[in-house]
């Protein structure tokens, strides 16, 4: 395990002297000085009449291993942000990283945690969740239990009937291309504060129904917007009978070896909050990363848990069009079925979620990054975090080592 050697950023302003506080249901997303506390310990938010739908562990644990060079490792690697270069070291004691977990295949490179946080304490992945989402899809339409993601959400959820969003088809929604006028906001208020707020009390219906204007056509451009996370939600447990949390616990969590139980929320109608709270340990956050860089292969027994060609599907910018490529989707980031993609060949992509998650993957190189942080700024475009994030992995894609550990595994 790497130990920082200097304080971790801003400590004071997120609670150190109150040893990281936990904050409340209306606090907790906002109030940077119960961050920490409260992204690492979520359970302990009363949410009711909301409640926790717990994953369970798995009895046949994938094991991480320890690479004995991992020391080495850190020890040389740097990389170059702002024409400077630096070190592991340097970009702990810059960004607010509560832990940070670097792997190629099932080898450990880099374990760091910083303002007291442990490898028991399970983190709030906020959009992370958001891909999970996109992957009991791909389990589901595997499985034939959904015909197509061509077909129109209210012809799956007929409480949709005469909503905007009931007019979109499945794809369109992992798209996040509904045409739906929305502004995702992050500071209480708009579209984001209302939809969350008539759905809690209400239903995702009653919220989608308010939703009465278009911006574009139905899969004409990529608008990210959480609500849609909440449609789809509620179009599988229609569909499928029971909710995300239920059919994913034994597919995937248990499937692929997690060694921690998960906690996602859900609503008090039942219906899982999809677009985030989603929590997990650092390692089983890792243990998803290592599955998805193994083309959805659990590389420990060989069980294949998610299916191959969704997973490419869900993950290649060539097989979508053009209006949510890397460059045109976003000004760098392209956007998938519910994943970020990154431009060039090979194929890599992200789940990114607010406040600086971030959980890279690298197939090619069988490596994976994974990020969990309290970052000062919930939109991560743009920031500090987001972009030195992003040197980072540049360099860990790039670093010797990693790419000739790469060709050995592969002759």
């Amino acid at each position: 395990m790497l130990i920082p050697q200097n304080p971790a950023p801003d400590e004071a302003l997120l609670g150190r002297a109150s040893g990281y506080p936990v904050g409340n249901a209306h606090n907790y997303f906002f109030d940077e000085s119960v961050r920490v506390g409260s992204f690492s310990r979520m359970n302990e938010i009363d949410f009711s009449p909301g409640r926790w739908a717990r994953l369970p562990a798995s009895q046949q644990l994938m094991p991480l291993l320890k690479d004995p060079y991992a020391a080495a490792f850190a020890k040389d690697f740097s990389y170059t942000h702002q024409n400077q270069e630096r070190s592991l070291q340097d970009y702990l004691a810059r960004q607010r990283v509560m832990g940070l977990m670097v792997l190629q295949g099932r080898q450990q490179l880099i374990e760091a945690y910083q303002y007291q946080r442990t490898p028991a304490m399970r983190f709030l992945g906020h959009s992370f969740a958001k891909s999970i989402t996109s992957l009991a899809f791909g389990m589901a339409l595997q499985e034939q239990r959904l015909p197509s993601l061509d077909v129109r959400a209210d012809a799956l959820a007929p409480g949709l009937k005469g909503s905007l969003y009931g007019e979109a088809s499945l794809r369109e929604l992992l798209h996040m291309a509904s045409g739906v006028r929305f502004e995702d906001r992050y500071d209480g208020l708009g579209d984001t504060a209302l939809f969350s707020r008539v759905s809690a009390l209400d239903g995702v219906v009653a919220a989608a129904q308010l939703m009465k204007h278009r911006d574009a056509l139905d899969g004409e451009r990529f608008s990210y917007a959480s609500a849609q996370t909440s449609v789809l939600s509620l179009v599988f447990q229609t569909v499928m009978g029971e909710d995300l949390a239920t059919f994913m616990s034994q597919r995937l969590w248990q499937a692929m070896g997690a060694a921690h139980e998960a906690w996602w929320l859900q609503d008090q109608f039942g219906v899982v909050r999809a677009s985030g709270s989603f929590n997990a340990t650092l390692s089983d956050y890792a243990r998803l990363g290592v599955v998805l860089a193994h083309d959805g292969v659990r590389p420990d027994t060989g069980q294949q848990v998610l299916a191959q060609s969704y997973l490419h599907d869900a993950t290649d910018w060539r097989r979508h069009p053009d209006a949510f490529r890397p460059g045109l989707a976003t000004p760098m980031l392209g956007y998938g079925l519910h994943f970020w993609t990154f431009p060039g060949h090979p194929r890599r992509f992200a789940l990114i979620g607010v406040y600086g998650q971030f959980m890279f993957v690298a197939p090619d190189l069988q490596l994976v990054m994974v990020q969990c942080s309290a970052g000062a700024d919930a939109k991560n475009a743009d920031t500090d975090m987001a972009q030195e994030a992003q040197s980072l992995w540049k360099a860990l894609v790039n670093f010797p080592s990693v790419i000739a550990s790469a060709a050995k595994q592969s002759h």
